[in-house]
């Protein structure tokens, strides 16, 4: 049953590239019920069978750069020429509906989201973040090398902006070493189990008034 509006999560996976990140979301979409994943907007434009409102919400680059300086998003980056982004009104409406909303970011991503929550009550209630971290650089760098996509320049490039990211971990609720794809997702689990049940999000049933 999806949690209801005053206990509704909005949940914050960030990791370094190649430690898991994405894999972790899909497996907490796949089995954990009520959670949704937010929309995203980019200036891409569709690919295969993708749909507008679905996959995503495709902007020109024009319309994503208007709604940035409105200040209409949590968070959002520009990767390899396009822009992508998360609008608050998409996860607030999420949250508002009873659904927790579950957001895939890199770990400035999070600190925009941290920010934006800071100003907001009611993102603020709502907010968990987490932060999945590789057993070790090395185990990242095995990780990274197996993909066989990036030239040896890149791939240092991405072992320095990790160790960056991995020395930003305590902003973050939660951390979890990452050990076996069942494993990340057992600790997450329980995460999200016990932030459920924390007493500020709850809302017990009211004892009725002692008759006089």
């Amino acid at each position: 049953m999806p949690a209801g509006p005053s206990s509704a999560l909005l949940i914050v996976v960030s990791a370094p590239s190649g430690a898991g990140k994405t894999t972790l979301c899909e497996q907490v979409l796949a089995h954990s019920p009520g959670v949704t994943r937010a929309v995203t907007c980019t200036t891409r434009s569709p690919r295969g069978t993708e749909r507008d409102g679905v996959d995503y919400y495709f902007l020109d680059p024009a319309t994503f750069h208007r709604r940035v300086q409105a200040g209409e998003f949590l968070e959002h980056a520009t990767v390899h020429g396009r822009s992508y982004g998360v609008l608050k009104a998409e996860v607030v409406g999420r949250l508002r509906q009873g659904h927790d909303v579950l957001l895939n970011v890199d770990v400035q991503g999070a600190a925009s989201v941290r920010a934006a929550a800071q100003a907001d009550a009611e993102l603020r209630q709502a907010l968990l973040t987490v932060f999945l971290a590789p057993a070790s650089l090395a185990v990242l760098e095995e990780r990274l090398r197996k993909r066989g996509t990036d030239s040896e320049e890149e791939m240092h490039r991405r072992l320095e902006v990790a160790r960056q990211e991995l020395a930003r971990w305590p902003e973050f609720d939660y951390v979890i070493v990452s050990a076996s794809m069942a494993e990340d997702y057992r600790r997450m689990a329980v995460i999200l189990e016990a932030e459920r049940l924390r007493a500020r999000r709850a809302r017990l049933p009211q004892a009725p008034s002692s008759a006089r």
